[in-house]
């Protein structure tokens, strides 16, 4: 009975395993969505930047401007 015990309990630990790589491959995935929409803005907002930069007739008179160092 020995050996079927360990069987089982090594059978029934795989089992759980395989529920938490589940688990955690769905929560990595999400996770992935968020950084792919956090890079998304970022490049969204880059791309404005640069923009309102590069038309400097855009900005109203007195409002100090960023400088543009490359």
């Amino acid at each position: 009975m020995a050996i079927t015990d360990k069987m089982w309990d090594a059978l029934s630990t795989v089992i759980k395993m395989n529920d938490r790589v589940e688990g955690l491959a769905s929560t990595v995935k999400r996770q992935q969505e968020k950084i792919e929409n956090l890079t998304e803005r970022v490049i969204r907002l880059e791309t404005a930047l640069e923009i309102a930069l590069s038309n400097p007739s855009r900005i109203r008179s007195g409002v100090p401007r960023l400088k543009h160092e490359e």
